[in-house]
């Protein structure tokens, strides 16, 4: 199996791998920490597709996806992190006034698990913010030592992957995400 981890510019692609099993529902599609919160509320059914089939289409693209030869494997959101709401976030911090990129989202498909397409998708995304200018990229993900976690509430990533890919620990955060705390890792890219 070769991964290839390529920007998110095809929507279908996108909506394979986040989006709703039906178009009529209201679910996430990866834009809870994208957008505010009203906006998000007010993005029901088929307009949250549509939205989303927007940000596809501007360099940058909202995030990466990762493929198994011509099939969408899995998908990571990534952005500047003024563009998201962690610009606001009371309870993950500012470590400085770096231009940081946030990779705040990991999906991988059923079928597609434990083959190593998570990382993949790390990787993918950092080179994606390397590529765009980003002078750092940091994640939010769970510190859950050996515990399991939900698959459905590990979507901000496990910190061994994180620190696999090369982040590093900067901060504590006060948010709580399926029973574990989440920490600020950062990857410097100058």
């Amino acid at each position: 199996m070769i991964i290839e981890v390529r920007p998110a510019s095809v929507f279908e692609d996108v909506r394979a791998v986040i989006g709703p099993k039906s178009p009529t529902a209201s679910v996430c599609f990866c834009l809870s920490y994208r957008i505010g919160s009203k906006l998000n509320k007010s993005l029901v059914g088929p307009a949250r597709g549509e939205y989303v089939a927007e940000l596809c289409r501007p360099d940058p693209p909202p995030g990466v996806l990762a493929y198994d030869g011509d099939e969408p494997a899995g998908w990571a959101a990534v952005a500047p992190r003024a563009e998201t709401s962690f610009a606001r976030n009371r309870k993950i911090p500012h470590v400085d006034d770096l231009p940081v990129w946030s990779l705040w989202c990991i999906r991988v498909r059923p079928g597609h698990r434990k083959q190593g397409i998570s990382h993949a998708l790390i990787a993918g995304a950092v080179d994606f913010a390397r590529a765009h200018g980003a002078p750092a990229v940091e994640a939010y993900p769970l510190d859950n030592g050996d515990a399991k976690v939900d698959l459905t509430m590990a979507y901000a990533g496990l910190r061994k992957n994180f620190e696999r890919a090369g982040f590093v620990h900067a901060a504590d955060t006060t948010s709580v995400l399926a029973g574990h705390p989440r920490i600020l890792m950062r990857r410097d890219l100058r």
